[in-house]
């Protein structure tokens, strides 16, 4: 399954190729991704983020329920024995 995740940019750089990349941070977990999908989007915005791709921006209200919604879900799965693993490529 796959799943795009909500992330605050924190700074952008253009690549040798002209693309604009960005740091983003997953609740400290620093990943570079490609912003050429939202070249509206500046460092401090939120952006949803799938396989190193930013497809579309968000505002901090949206990010953050969407942060609890997986955090709940990761309560859930723990209290049932299951392990839920996100991992970000």
């Amino acid at each position: 399954m796959c799943l795009a995740v909500p992330g605050k940019i924190i700074s952008i750089e253009e690549n040798p190729l002209g693309v604009n990349m960005g740091k983003v941070s997953f609740g400290g977990i620093v990943k570079e991704v490609c912003l050429a999908f939202t070249p509206e989007a500046q460092v401090g915005d939120y952006v949803i983020v799938h396989a190193g791709f930013a497809i579309s921006r968000l505002d901090e209200e949206e990010a953050q329920q969407t942060l609890e919604a997986l955090a709940e879900l990761e309560k859930i799965a723990e209290e049932q024995g299951e392990s839920l693993t996100f991992t970000l490529q």
